[in-house]
């Protein structure tokens, strides 16, 4: 199967020309020009609570229809890439960074675990372009959110010199916010199934881009701050925070591929695997390795693998889902 390149430009100005990432790049232009476009804090607080529960109760209802040997397989599968990706990045940032290993661990737990925004933004993709996918790829969100930071926790070596730190990291992301509303918000969508979600309907369905659009609106203004430290942030860095999610984009979808999910559902868990967290995992290394610098991870994470995931990344892991899947069905 081949694509031109007017497909791929359709794709392209899918994502661009969404609401969503013009309220970003309004965000970042905002930023650059020192206009104040932050979100009051507790509006804030209350859309990455929308988006989280919206997410799982839809997940939710989805997993309660599904055949539970269809998903076994995807969620295995996502265990895995959850522990091989923080190790992969441990060893990529050796050769392209200068970062010691508390850092490069560090890195490697931001980038093994997951961005819900990017995941979001890419089912608004596949919702615009009418691509079916398995509606219970939210459980494989909350799946891949805890392994990752671990296992990067666990390469900086915290294990051995502060265990009692690693412990507390451990419930910090259990009972953190994303996990609790995430994982929350499936086991009710499971209960209620579609008749119960059918009532909230008007309320976690109609609004949800509307309120990704005003999330993404903030995550514009902290990724144009960060803007300044790309600069600083050296060649090897900028490098790894570009082409280390297409490797591991590409990965997932082969994984999904693997195990039979559909090209939508392929591509959704390849935007897992590419994305890199920005709210769970700087909790957990706060907690764990406070040595860290988070200007690092944070410059890669926000302000250099999400804008590329939101704008380039996404249309890209659709095409090669597209091929991927096409290669293997």
């Amino acid at each position: 199967m081949s694509y031109g390149v007017g497909v791929d430009a359709a794709l392209l100005t899918t994502s661009i020309a969404s609401v969503p990432v013009l309220a970003f790049a309004l965000g970042v232009l905002g930023s650059l020009v020192k206009a104040d476009l932050r979100l009051p804090d507790a509006i804030y607080q209350a859309t990455s609570i929308y988006l989280l529960l919206a997410i799982g109760l839809k997940g939710g209802v989805a997993l309660r229809e599904s055949d539970a040997s269809a998903v076994a397989g995807p969620a295995l599968m996502t265990i895995a890439l959850g522990l091989t990706i923080p190790v992969l990045a441990f060893v990529a940032l050796r050769f392209l960074t200068r970062l010691g290993p508390v850092d490069r661990g560090a890195m490697a737990a931001h980038y093994g675990s997951t961005s819900l925004v990017t995941f979001t933004a890419a089912l608004v993709f596949l919702d615009a372009l009418q691509v079916q996918y398995e509606g219970f790829v939210a459980t494989l969100l909350a799946i891949m959110e805890i392994p990752g930071i671990l296992v990067g926790l666990l390469l900086a070596g915290s294990a051995s010199r502060h265990a009692g730190s690693l412990g507390e990291s451990v419930r910090e992301i259990v009972t953190g916010r994303s996990i609790m509303l995430l994982a929350g918000g499936l086991v009710i969508g499971f209960i209620t199934g579609p008749e119960g979600f059918a009532r909230v309907e008007p309320f976690f369905g109609a609004p949800f881009t509307g309120i990704l659009a005003l999330f993404l609106l903030e995550m514009g203004v902290l990724a144009g701050r960060r803007l300044g430290d790309v600069r600083r942030a050296g060649f090897g860095l900028v490098v790894f925070a570009i082409a280390f999610p297409i490797v591991a984009g590409f990965l997932g979808i082969v994984g999904g591929a693997l195990v039979g999910l559909s090209a939508g559902g392929s591509m959704a868990l390849g935007v897992l695997s590419a994305s890199a967290s920005y709210i769970a995992a700087p909790a957990a290394v706060r907690l764990a390795l406070p040595e860290a610098n988070p200007g690092i991870t944070l410059t890669a994470s926000l302000g250099i693998t999400f804008p590329f995931n939101l704008v380039i990344g996404i249309p890209l892991y659709w095409l090669i889902a597209q091929q991927v899947t096409a290669a293997l069905g």
